[in-house]
């Protein structure tokens, strides 16, 4: 196969370098279905349009870069060689949605007086474009112009606008008019365009490194254009924000990036959906990332995590005082050894969180690890990013040593381009020793994982940490969550509430944090998110009360061979089938609004199923903890009903006879 592309490739280079003509200004990209088309013009600047089927999604738009001492890449372009090739492969991922992804597009190079390169993809989900440079020494990058003109007053559906390069990815989702943004605001990615009729585009990046994270704001006119914007390169930072937990930028200096002349930059992705439920099951992050940069991976295994931070380390009926201390950390490990759980986190307070070699006293951290592995369980560390950053070596030496099996690394709250650096670096340095990573307080992921995937999960989002403070976390917001952040790539948001609170009896508490809408809403999150590695966040004393909880996160994949959305609507309800191995999970998740769905089995192989129901119990309008459980029998032919409470959910196991 690799023979007959790289023929292919070559055919289509002559035929195209033969035939081009200096005089013409413009170039035509199809997708490999015919049904996307990228109109790249050249004039003062470049301009890409693009069309899907009868209907301009994308107006000219302009794509520029400016280095050094004001020398604009894209002023007055002088084309001078073109390449264009097809490629139809697989990737074939360690875990994830799905076991292969198919990697389908056409792409043309356009190659510039003044040693630069605009690279073009057009898949049949979307389409791409970087720049690429072939220029001496190293570079700094003023500016990059990113642009986005759309028809008439667009609606979308956008992560609520900040107005700081300083935050930490949390915010809740709204579905707005775009004239009507804030211009004094920005939003971070991904975001999503209604662009025309039957048309809906996701935007957002991959193949970010060495280069600050892209942020989107409306312009200053009356026309609905986005224009990027980014960080500038921190000079000068000092410790702040909650508890000094972060490194706060005092100085910026008057450009976005240092780098190398030589380089390929990341990808401009623009997802093009014909309905919102190809947005929640889209590859186009990963396949745009950089490939697998490690040759042994046979150690890396995603899974489920006992989490106590979450739950305040609280414990019910048990002999001992519960906290930060060994007896407590048995306990998880007990639990998670009990019930096929893979690994279980130290969160924040078994060492000092600005010395990582200061391990508090009431904690043994290596006599655990070791009593952990007699016990099939792995330990993860928690450690603040810029602690980490200052100790890097010395630490994860350490932490190897005491067998750890990965860190979770925290308070990045920012993405210029010196905190992006850290992901990459904790990743290398992180593989070298066998430790598997998940970021929190980070931006959102942009493809890193297809490279280094050790780096199992991120979050990136308004998650279930909230319920401990504040009423955000509503029913809404976790369906839009599909749509919009799950699309750059899977997410940490911590499910597994055991206490559920029904429409209009939510209140938040740091102690006995409880959650919104019913259980069976946190349940189905474990099949409708993508999170390789993700928490059980309530305590084993609260899911020892309830067995059937239990069996079913015992038993549920974390990774998988098929994914199928089946209905959904963003920010309004998502149902989602994945297979795994003979047996398929469905979940499904609803706003405040109850709802019903048929289910058709033809998904299913040949020959009789048996079919396990965890659902909204009868009750759960009234009270989020009320949940029923059934059996059914089914075959390929089958239809049966999901009936999902307000705020509610439901998971569904089918297995063979």
């Amino acid at each position: 196969m690799k023979k007959n592309l790289t023929f292919l490739a070559i055919a289509l280079l002559l035929s195209i370098t033969s035939s081009f003509s200096m005089e013409k200004n413009y170039f035509t990209l199809t997708s490999p279905d015919h049904k996307i088309e990228l109109k790249v013009q050249m004039k003062d600047r470049i301009f890409y349009s693009v069309q899907h089927g009868n209907e301009v999604v994308i107006n000219a738009s302009p794509i520029s870069m400016t280095i050094n001492d004001g020398v604009i890449l894209g002023a007055q372009p002088k084309l001078i060689q073109v390449h264009k090739r097809s490629v139809d492969q697989e990737i074939r991922p360690l875990y994830g949605k799905r076991k292969i992804i198919r990697d389908n597009f056409n792409e043309v190079i356009l190659d510039f007086k003044g040693n630069y390169s605009l690279v073009f993809r057009a898949y049949n989900d979307g389409v791409a474009y970087r720049f690429v440079t072939n220029l001496k020494d190293s570079i700094k990058v003023v500016n990059e112009e990113v642009s986005y003109r759309f028809d008439g007053n667009p609606y979308g559906n956008f992560p609520l606008p900040v107005d700081s390069y300083e935050t930490s990815f949390e915010q809740n989702f709204f579905h707005g008019n775009l004239l009507s943004l804030d211009t004094r605001k920005f939003c971070f990615l991904p975001l999503m365009i209604d662009a025309a009729t039957h048309t809906k585009v996701a935007i957002t990046e991959s193949d970010l490194l060495d280069y600050p994270g892209l942020y989107l704001q409306k312009t200053n006119d009356n026309t609905s254009t986005l224009a990027g914007t980014f960080a500038k390169y921190p000079l000068k930072t000092q410790a702040g924000n909650y508890n000094n937990f972060d490194q706060v930028v005092k100085e910026r200096a008057g450009y976005i990036a240092q780098t190398a002349g030589s380089r390929s930059f990341p990808w401009r992705i623009m997802v093009i959906a014909d309905n919102e439920m190809q947005l929640a099951d889209n590859d186009m992050v990963y396949k745009l990332a950089k490939p697998l940069a490690l040759t042994d991976t046979k150690w890396i295994k995603p899974g489920k995590v006992s989490w106590e931070w979450w739950n305040n380390w609280n414990l019910e009926n048990v002999p001992f005082k519960t906290g930060i201390n060994d007896e407590t950390y048995r306990y998880y490990i007990d639990f998670a050894a009990a019930n096929h759980l893979d690994y279980v986190l130290m969160d924040e307070g078994w060492s000092n969180q600005f010395d990582l070699t200061k391990v508090k006293p009431e904690v043994d951290v290596p006599g655990l690890i070791k009593y952990a592995q007699g016990k099939g369980v792995k330990v993860i560390l928690w450690c603040l990013a810029y602690t980490l950053d200052s100790q890097l070596e010395v630490a994860l030496n350490e932490f190897e040593k005491w067998g750890a099996a990965g860190i979770k690394v925290d308070f990045f709250d920012r993405d210029d381009q010196k905190a992006i650096n850290l992901y990459e670096k904790f990743a290398k340095a992180a593989a070298l020793r066998h430790l598997i990573v998940d970021y929190h307080g980070c931006s959102k992921p942009t493809g890193l994982s297809r490279a280094y995937p050790n780096v199992l999960n991120y979050e990136g989002i308004l998650g279930n940490e909230y319920n401990k403070w504040s009423e955000k976390v509503t029913t809404a917001h976790t369906c839009f969550i599909p749509y919009l952040r799950m699309l750059a790539g899977p997410l940490d948001f911590t499910p597994g509430g055991m206490r559920n609170a029904a429409m209009g009896s939510f209140s938040a508490s740091n102690s006995t944090p409880m959650t919104q809408g019913t259980r069976c809403h946190q349940l189905a999150m474990y099949v409708v998110y993508d999170a390789p590695l993700v928490m059980l966040c309530d305590a084993p004393t609260a899911y020892q009360k309830e067995p059937l909880i239990l069996d079913f996160l015992s038993k549920v994949p974390v990774s998988w061979d098929e994914t199928k959305m089946l209905y959904g609507e963003v920010g309004k309800y998502a149902v989602v089938a994945r297979q795994k191995g003979n047996e398929w999970y469905i979940g499904a998740l609803t706003d405040e609004n109850a709802r019903e769905f048929n289910i058709d089995c033809s998904f299913l192989g040949q020959g009789k199923y048996k079919a396990e129901i965890i659902a909204d119990g009868v009750n759960a309008n009234r009270l989020g903890t009320d949940y029923s459980h059934s059996q059914n029998e089914l075959t390929q032919k089958s239809q049966f009903k999901l009936n999902l409470a307000q705020g509610g959910g439901e998971v569904v196991r089918i297995y063979p006879e």
